[in-house]
């Protein structure tokens, strides 16, 4: 993708954010922090423009990475998966999904990492809607660094710059956000 369709992607993208996903008012956040917004994620993930936009950026940050598959903590990371490797079947590239659960399932194969096969030594991009301390992403790294599996980077929709970037930086990760906090309200 051009250089300037992935600026018109990501401006279309950001109008939606605003219009649709953006919520004013006092929240608690998953991370515990009480906010005066709320970025509700899924409105645009599970959204066909949203998705579309999500997928076409992404596969274009990651189109020189030698990645084998995009995956995440479930459940923000679930639709951006699902959309990315659709999208690069139909552009002719082979990508692999998974999804992290927040716990191993205790039924079943019992597995903590969902998906296709992760091999050691493969190397992968996470994904999630919003990041705010980054903690499912630390986690997910971690579940993947058990597994010898490298983590490339994190690409998150949005960034609420409360300290993803750096605790990820902690767990030897970089977070590339497609907008940041400042960039929404």
């Amino acid at each position: 993708m051009s250089e300037n369709r992935t600026k018109q992607y990501k401006k279309r993208l950001l109008q939606l954010i605003k219009r649709k996903a953006l919520k004013r008012g006092r929240v608690v956040l998953s991370s515990g922090k009480v906010s005066n917004y709320y970025l509700d994620g899924r409105l645009i993930t599970l959204s066909s423009q949203g998705a579309y936009l999500i997928a076409s950026i992404i596969l274009d940050l990651i189109k020189d990475k030698k990645i084998t598959a995009i995956g995440g903590p479930t459940l923000g990371a679930d639709p951006i998966v699902g959309a990315v490797i659709g999208l690069a079947s139909i552009k002719g590239k082979k990508l692999g999904g998974f999804i992290v659960r927040k716990s191993t399932k205790k039924h079943g194969m019992q597995r903590l990492i969902e998906g296709v096969p992760l091999p050691k030594g493969s190397r992968v991009v996470l994904v999630d809607d919003v990041a705010t301390t980054g903690g499912s992403l630390v986690e997910a790294k971690a579940a993947l660094d058990k597994q010898g599996v490298k983590v490339d980077c994190v690409i998150v929709v949005v960034d609420r710059e409360e300290g993803a970037a750096q605790n990820l930086a902690k767990a030897d990760c970089r977070l590339i956000s497609l907008f940041k906090k400042r960039d929404i309200l």
